[in-house]
């Protein structure tokens, strides 16, 4: 039996736990999803809540470290800004041909087949040997088509997902697509009869109350798997619902839904344990593209609705990574291509059609502003880029107000202006800047009355440096393995958010990415979601998806005897003039 009530003031919700139960927990019971970058372990300082006692006491604690012992009030601070989530994205033209058909058809009074069943009927009017399922022949049994009628048909291939009398009603026949990304999940409803984007949402993952990154949420799902796959369905379909309200649509229009990933996200979404990722040789439980019932993942959708996976590469390198392959086309060109991927993990791969290497950084989730003093993601209030104007820094805000914190592309231009500066030398060091609390830090916007202020600390900056040398490493890496040099490389495609918001200037001064390759880079926004919608509108995607996954080399970079060396070589920032 549950031993206390803690009360959320401000959600006016109150719920029971255990003794022992931290507030972090008893947020997530709330539904209230709190941000927990570390996975509760104590060390990101981004779960502060505060306590208010029966004398008006109050006092800020972290959550993930603070369990109940009493009844206890709440106040929660503001987490509610809406996050900059990038949706748009950009690909090669598609050839409009969905796998699912839509086919009106005519079936003869039963008097003129009575050697035939009500199913070999329909196969009869279809001029198909569609497969009878319990659905639907359930449906067609109660269908008064003795006299004959004009029955509709939605099927894919010889698999019938609808049918209805044609006069008595007309259904759309739509397809939703969603990247589930380890930050935010983005959704989109398509019209698979001629091609159009009706709607799209987006969203944070729920699961980021339970560590910003995979590893965290992978061992957290070793004891409770269950959590995080149910919070992850749930909020897939409540996306699903809402872009069926924006498109004034019904969700039983909705016959088919795609699905992308990393690794891990796919394995939780579909209640997979990623027990055999976390442990060497790190590899996931199937690589398989899988087609499965959507009421089986948890989504209200048709009937007979199926839910497409796009196929993983390795462990670490997912369906996302293949969703932009597809998008981009790069597994079937001819020039040498780069494509980065900057998320809460980092994935690369280069090459053409005739070979590709894939490998994933630890890049981890600093340049999502985790483990970062000032660190947000992309939401009003956080700096978003930083330059360098007559020797004074400028600061340009999302949102134009007061700035809150800093997200991680106006991170990189931050580092960058502090080398242009001269304030930080080449490895990183802070040289004879202010000090809070005993640490080196350098005031970005400094505090005034109603502006606490923003800085980077010495710590935020070693961040960066583990960050920007796994990406960098792995590029070079990558090129070695292939034995190509940078003139060879024809174009880099930047993928997802952070590719699209980054300014490359500042991304190849401080080395995340290689100043040969400055001018080849090409933003292709939410790549990985485009092949998810390719999925739906073009028939043959599918077994493209299949064939460049499998043609797709996995690297294990920290498998290569050089790695440790190259890793420790791109820690430092490239030299530069100062001001």
């Amino acid at each position: 039996m549950p031993d206390y009530t803690v009360t959320f003031v401000k959600e006016e919700i109150c719920v029971a736990v255990e003794s022992g139960t931290t507030l972090l927990e008893a947020e997530i019971q709330a539904g209230i999803r709190p941000d927990a970058p570390c996975g509760g372990q104590g060390k990101c300082g981004k779960c502060l809540v505060k306590l208010l006692d029966a004398n008006g006491v109050e006092q800020v604690v972290k959550a993930c470290c603070t369990t109940v012992k009493e009844d206890i009030c709440v106040e929660t601070f503001d987490q509610k800004t809406a996050l900059r989530i990038l949706t748009k994205g950009t690909g090669n033209p598609i050839s409009f041909s969905p796998s699912v058909r839509k086919k009106q058809v005519w079936l003869p009074p039963r008097k003129q087949q009575n050697q035939l069943t009500e199913w070999e009927r329909l196969q009869d009017a279809l001029k198909e040997p569609v497969m009878p399922e319990l659905h639907q022949v359930r449906l067609l049994s109660q269908m008064e088509t003795g006299d004959g009628c004009s029955l509709t048909v939605v099927h894919r291939g010889l698999r019938v997902l609808d049918l209805y009398v044609s006069e008595q009603e007309e259904r759309r026949m739509l397809g939703a697509a969603f990247d589930i990304g380890t930050t935010t999940i983005a959704g989109y409803l398509l019209n698979l009869e001629t091609g159009e984007e009706l709607a799209n949402a987006s969203a944070i993952n729920p699961q980021v109350s339970f560590g910003a990154d995979v590893i965290q949420r992978a061992n957290y799902a070793l004891t409770d798997g269950k959590a995080l796959t149910e919070c992850v369905q749930r909020e897939v379909n409540v996306l699903l619902g809402q872009l069926c309200k924006q498109a004034g649509s019904s969700r039983k229009d909705v016959y088919q839904i795609s699905v992308v990933g990393n690794s891990c996200m796919h394995h939780l979404f579909l209640g997979f344990s990623p027990n055999s990722m976390v442990h060497a040789p790190y590899q996931p439980a199937v690589r398989d593209g899988l087609a499965l019932p959507a009421s089986a993942c948890g989504l209200d959708a048709a009937e007979n609705a199926e839910v497409f996976l796009l196929p993983l590469i390795a462990g670490f390198v997912g369906a996302d990574t293949v969703g932009c392959l597809l998008s981009t086309g790069m597994g079937s060109q001819e020039p040498l291509t780069l494509l980065i991927d900057i998320g809460t993990n980092g994935e690369l791969v280069l090459g053409n059609r005739e070979r590709r290497i894939a490998c994933s950084t630890a890049a981890g989730p600093a340049l999502e502003g985790a483990k970062i003093s000032y660190g947000m993601r992309g939401a009003k209030g956080a700096i978003e880029h930083v330059e360098v104007r007559e020797g004074q820094l400028h600061c340009q805000v999302i949102g134009g107000g007061k700035a809150q914190g800093i997200c991680g592309s106006g991170l990189i231009d931050g580092i960058a202006a502090l080398l242009e500066l001269g304030v930080m030398d080449e490895s990183g060091r802070l040289c004879g800047n202010d000090r809070v609390d005993g640490v080196e830090v350098y005031w970005l916007i400094r505090p005034e009355e109603g502006q606490p202020g923003v800085f980077l600390s010495q710590k935020d900056i070693r961040e960066v440096q583990l960050a920007k040398a796994a990406i960098a490493a792995g590029i070079r890496l990558m090129m070695e393995t292939l034995k190509v040099t940078f003139e060879q490389i024809k174009r880099v495609y930047l993928a997802g958010a952070f590719g699209t918001y980054l300014n490359p200037d500042s991304a190849c001064a401080i080395g995340l990415i290689p100043s040969e390759l400055r001018e080849k880079l090409i933003p292709v926004g939410n790549a990985a979601g485009e092949g998810a919608k390719r999925i739906l509108l073009e028939e043959a995607a599918w077994e493209e998806a299949e064939r460049v996954a499998r043609g797709t080399e996995f690297l294990e970079l920290a498998s290569l005897p050089q790695f440790q060396d190259t890793f420790v070589d791109e820690l430092e920032f490239p030299e530069k003039e100062r001001l």
